[in-house]
């Protein structure tokens, strides 16, 4: 798939947030007292696992679904996805009333593959590779004459996922950090447009699985990594940085924070515990960031995006 696509800007978030605003749900900040005292900081929780779909993948699906001209939006969309953003295109397609087609790996979570099916999106399985994702999205879209709208590349994605760290700020009134998760990095790259557009002073972080470390290691090395094969719980981090998406954690100064499986299978349990609300293991790798490098944190307001909760309820994780 070619990735030289547009960068999104502030604007284009700002443009989001308005046209998501009759779709999309503006979720809560939950706070946790005890949580604060384990971690030494002020911890505010974006918690998206509340948006429509159960993940913030809501926002960028619905921003792409709502710009397409009524021409592009008849022949439908298409994507591939290891669940949520697949979630979140078959909703947004529904609610303008227009086909989408998704394209998953075999051993996708079942609680996901049933939130497309729900939505009525035609479901496409194939090998749990990357390049047999891609092959059989551009299959699909020659084919049928969909419109891609890619999980993280798409600059109408990106734009769409910024307006989760927009509201966080304007909820919040202020913070020092703020740390999402990374893995194709739609998410990140809007995270940090929409910080520095905003609350320029704002530190972002990311938090990545050791067993997918690519985007840690493109950073270190300079050059986009592309041979590491995931290996984590965390299975909506194991898709690898995009090139756009790590162009825009290099712009602005992304530094990322590695955590172990054990330490992401604590930290859900205890949000759990503390705050009483299902999150799945990949937005947990926030509250294990921080209490594994208590150096970036200790004292400082965080704002933690947790990215969904759609879990798969009959996995043992513990």
């Amino acid at each position: 798939m070619n990735e030289t696509r547009a960068i999104p800007n502030h604007l284009d978030i700002l443009a989001a947030a308005a046209r998501i605003a009759p779709h999309a749900q503006v979720t809560p900040v939950l706070r946790s007292s005890s949580l604060d005292a384990l971690a030494g900081a002020q911890l505010q929780f974006k918690c998206e696992n509340f948006q429509r779909a159960g993940a913030f993948k809501f926002r960028g699906a619905c921003n792409a679904v709502w710009s397409l001209s009524e021409d592009e939006a008849a022949r439908g969309v298409v994507t591939h996805s290891s669940g949520n953003h697949g979630a979140a295109l078959a909703l947004a397609a529904k609610t303008r009333g227009i086909p989408a087609h998704v394209v998953l790996p075999e051993g996708a979570v079942k609680a996901k593959v049933a939130a497309i099916e729900t939505a009525g999106a035609t479901l496409h399985f194939c090998a749990p590779t990357m390049a047999a994702r891609e092959g059989l999205c551009a299959k699909l879209q020659a084919e049928l004459g969909l419109r891609l709208v890619h999980p993280y590349l798409d600059p109408l994605v990106m734009a769409g996922q910024g307006t989760a760290a927009l509201e966080l700020l304007q909820q919040t009134g202020g913070l020092d950090v703020v740390l999402a998760p990374v893995g194709g990095g739609g998410l990140i790259a809007g995270t940090a447009i929409a910080v520095a557009a905003f609350s320029p002073a704002t530190r972002v972080l990311a938090a990545e699985p050791e067993g997918a470390a690519d985007a840690h290691e493109s950073l270190r090395r300079g050059e986009r990594v592309t041979d590491i094969v995931a290996n984590t719980i965390a299975d909506g981090l194991r898709a690898t940085i995009g090139a756009a998406n790590l162009a825009v954690m290099q712009a602005h100064a992304v530094d990322v924070l590695l955590v172990n499986d054990d330490e992401t299978r604590a930290a859900m349990r205890l949000l759990w515990e503390r705050l009483k609300i299902l999150i799945e293991p990949s937005c947990a790798t926030v509250l294990a960031a921080v209490l594994r490098y208590p150096q970036h944190f200790s004292g400082r307001r965080v704002g933690l995006i947790l990215t969904g909760g759609n879990v798969d309820l009959d996995t043992r994780w513990w």
